[in-house]
Parts: structure tokens; C-alpha cells; sequence
């Protein structure tokens, strides 16, 4: 009621308004990411299936995607489904695929993609994901490889261990080879066998959580040591642009020191 009533007062209107003229003056986080949490909790406040929770979800993400690049934010790396989320039942790990099969789909003729030169890259074991989907970010990735004005990363089948776990048995295949010193081991090496090396810079100025859950869920384990950490206390399918804004304007407030 109170919403609504907000709403028909355009409150919310004015305050976003405001709030984005504060941000603006400041600098934006040129690597924001975001852990897509509550479709499911969501759809269960309402009464829904669990996967329309997860439908609008995946509308949510298209205006975020819109906000983002309006703002100038550079990199937009979204955690959408965890290696350990298939453990859910089944019919809701194949409605899942199902909404990122057909958005995927839409993403290849995303004008947007192409105008604003984004792109895109899927992060996690992809070897786990049904052949359509897989075949599809394949795809789009193929089309965007080329452009480098911003950067849109889609976490699946991702786990922050998982993708350390990655990189280090291609560097130890690669020792086994003789094309690497164990002594040239380094940070750097490590980096590069990450699923964000394609990126010019894989670490998250600032990293929001949805839902009200205040953990990383293994989320970039090795790229969010210095990220800053905003919990919002919001569904994902009811994230607004004053959330976003919100989150960036905590950001700019907080001083960053790297560990110095």
C-alpha cells in the first residue's frame, strides 16, 4: 500500500532522480557484480512456481544491463547459477536452462550488444551445461570476441574453488609438459588460467548481493579480495535502479586502500 501510494506520488521518481545526480559527480565503479539472489523466494512470497521467479529474474538482468551501460560502468559480471545449484529439483534446473536458452537466443541480436560493443563471455565449467545452451553462449561469444567498450560476463555452473581448481590443473598440465617452471609459478600465472583473464580488469570494484544474504557464496574467490560488499536486503525480481544506485553510492562513500 505504502509502495503504491509512493509510487502514485512519484516519491520514488524524484528520489532517483536525486540520488543519480549524487553519483554521478563521483566516480562510477568500472567492474560492477552482482549475485542474482531470491527468484526463488520471491516467487514463493507471491505464491508462483519457482521458475516464473526465475523469468523475472532474467528481465530484471536486461534492465540492469541497460542501467549499467547508461552509467558508463565498463564490466557487468552477473552470478546466475552455482555448481552447486544442481542440486535443486530437476524441473526448476530445466527451467532455469530453458529462460537462459531463450535469452541467449535474444542476446545474439541484442542491439545494444552490438552498439555499445559489449562483450560477452561464460564463466564456469560449461562442459556441465545442456549442449543447446552451451552451444548458444558459443555462439554469442564468437559474434562479441572482437569488441572491448565493455564487458558482460554470465557466471554458470561457476564455483569460486571450481575456477581455482581450474586454473591450477592447466598450470600443472603444463609442468607436466615442460613448458613451465614450477618456479615461474606466480599470482600473474594463476591469473591467466582464471575464467576472467580475457578481461583487462577482473576485479570487481564492487560487489552486490540480493535477497538480504550476507556471504560470497563462493563468488570470484580470488578476484574479490579487494572488492567492496554491498548486501541489499531486496529480491533480485524486485531490484530497482534506485537499488543500484543506492549500492554505487555506498561505494563511492567508502575509502579504498588495497591493504595499504
Amino acid at each position: 500500500m505504502l509502495k503504491a501510494l509512493l509510487r502514485i506520488l512519484r516519491i520514488y521518481d524524484l528520489y532517483e532522480r536525486w540520488l543519480l545526480r549524487q553519483v554521478k559527480g563521483k566516480p562510477i565503479p568500472q567492474h560492477i557484480a552482482v549475485i542474482l539472489d531470491g527468484n526463488r523466494r520471491w516467487a514463493q512470497s507471491r505464491m508462483l512456481e519457482p521458475w516464473l521467479g526465475h523469468l523475472h529474474g532474467a528481465d530484471k538482468v536486461e534492465e540492469l544491463l541497460d542501467w549499467c551501460l547508461k552509467l558508463g560502468v565498463k564490466t557487468l559480471t552477473l552470478y546466475a547459477f552455482s555448481t552447486e545449484n544442481f542440486n535443486r529439483p530437476r524441473e526448476e534446473v530445466e527451467a532455469i536452462f530453458k529462460i537462459m536458452e531463450e535469452r541467449a537466443l535474444k542476446l545474439i541480436d541484442d542491439p545494444r550488444i552490438y552498439k555499445h560493443r559489449v562483450r560477452v563471455k561464460l564463466l564456469g565449467r560449461r562442459e556441465l551445461l545442456p549442449e543447446g545452451l552451451r552451444k548458444l553462449f558459443e555462439d554469442v561469444e564468437r559474434r562479441t570476441e572482437g569488441f572491448s567498450e565493455h564487458f558482460l560476463n554470465v557466471a554458470v555452473a561457476y564455483g569460486g574453488r571450481a575456477e581455482i581448481v581450474d586454473a591450477v590443473r592447466q598450470i600443472a598440465e603444463a609442468v607436466r609438459r615442460g613448458e613451465v617452471d614450477p618456479s615461474e609459478v606466480s599470482e600473474e600465472l594463476i591469473e591467466r588460467h582464471l575464467y576472467t583473464s580475457h578481461l583487462p580488469n577482473p576485479y570487481p570494484d564492487l560487489i552486490i548481493r540480493t535477497s538480504g544474504e550476507e556471504r560470497l557464496s563462493g563468488f570470484l574467490l580470488w578476484q574479490s579480495a579487494y572488492s567492496e560488499l554491498c548486501f541489499l536486503d531486496v529480491y533480485w525480481p524486485e531490484f530497482r535502479r534506485i537499488d543500484l544506485l543506492r549500492a554505487i553510492r555506498v561505494y563511492q562513500s567508502r575509502q579504498r586502500r588495497f591493504g595499504r
